[in-house]
């Protein structure tokens, strides 16, 4: 059994959702020890063990140690097969994060799962960030697979609802060429329990920032609801480069706007093809696939995947040269 450090580099729940793709992938059971040690609440959490029991039910995998404060876990997985499956995070914990985890190993079987929990929350990004840039860049390489959007479910109630359909698929390898021009721009603003002014407000900001700081033309797109929860975001993408930002109690719905087209700007003037966070989210389909693709810097969860991906033998190559070119 291969034995991982879950409080190397990064140290957290990238790493234990990413260790248990890898092991189903490469039929490797494998031990997480020090889960999230450095973290002010270390161990697992629960959208953290929703991600490793979406993993297990494609592969039927033995797992031990998933509990709410676990520090250490095994998972030997069984064989992948098509499945259809329900993963309750029972938190606002992020839905987005638990499919980072379940697709990988699902576009080798095909499959579909349900996923309850939070569809735009703190620290990770917003369902539509997955659906518009995620899920839209691996269907340009080949992946057949849907993304429907059932309800949104914001911190703290979460309530969200997200079903993901997935045909065995063959990705071709990545290529995103640097110095690529942004065509088009897609925004959308969300909001739930809130004036639809909110989500209006959020995606006229945004708009504006984009088209005066690049010339590059929207697509605009509002949607509100009355579900069990109370939020906003603000998601704007232009092909693998996509930005994100969510709203709370107090800060003007402009700001949100402002933030989430800020970020799109900076990596378009980057002249990188693939956003910093998307980066590290490709890897393992660089590792799976060939090919190559640049970003404006190594985050640190890109250089966890990387060496993570070292550990189950995959070998990704890393140049920096004021960008950072990632091959294998």
């Amino acid at each position: 059994m291969k034995v991982i450090d879950g409080s190397r580099l990064e140290g957290g729940g990238q790493l234990v959702r990413m260790a248990v793709a890898l092991s189903a992938l490469t039929a490797t059971p494998v031990e997480i020890r020090n889960v999230r040690a450095g973290r002010k609440k270390p161990g697992l959490a629960a959208q953290h063990i929703a991600a490793v029991k979406a993993v297990a039910g494609v592969c039927s995998a033995e797992c031990t140690g998933l509990a709410v404060g676990s520090r250490k876990i095994t998972f030997s997985p069984g064989e992948p097969a098509c499945r259809d499956l329900r993963v309750d995070v029972g938190t606002a914990g992020s839905i987005p994060l638990v499919l980072q985890a379940y697709l990988p190993l699902a576009l080798r079987c095909g499959g579909s799962v349900v996923v309850t929990g939070g569809t735009e929350v703190e620290h990770a990004p917003t369902i539509d960030y997955f659906r518009e840039v995620h899920a839209a860049v691996l269907r340009n390489l080949g992946a057949d697979c849907t993304v429907e959007i059932r309800r949104r479910g914001y911190y703290p109630q979460g309530g969200g609802e997200v079903a993901v359909e997935v045909a065995p698929s063959r990705l071709r390898p990545l290529d995103f060429p640097a110095g690529t021009t942004p065509g088009t721009c897609g925004i959308v603003s969300c909001s739930s329990g809130l004036p639809a002014h909110v989500a209006e407000r959020q995606a006229r900001a945004a708009e504006r920032v984009i088209t005066r700081e690049t010339g590059i033309p929207c697509t605009v797109r509002c949607e509100r609801q009355d579900g069990p929860s109370t939020g906003s975001s603000c998601t704007a993408w232009s092909g693998a480069r996509g930005s994100c930002a969510l709203g709370r109690r107090g800060l003007p719905a402009e700001k949100v706007g402002k933030a989430a087209a800020r970020g799109l700007v900076e990596t378009v003037r980057s002249s990188a093809p693939v956003d910093l966070h998307l980066a590290d989210q490709l890897l393992v389909y660089l590792a799976l696939a060939g090919g190559s693709f640049t970003a404006p810097a190594p985050t640190l969860h890109a250089r966890t995947m990387h060496w993570l991906l070292a550990e189950f033998g995959y070998e990704v190559r890393c140049r920096e040269d004021g960008l950072v070119e990632w091959s294998a």
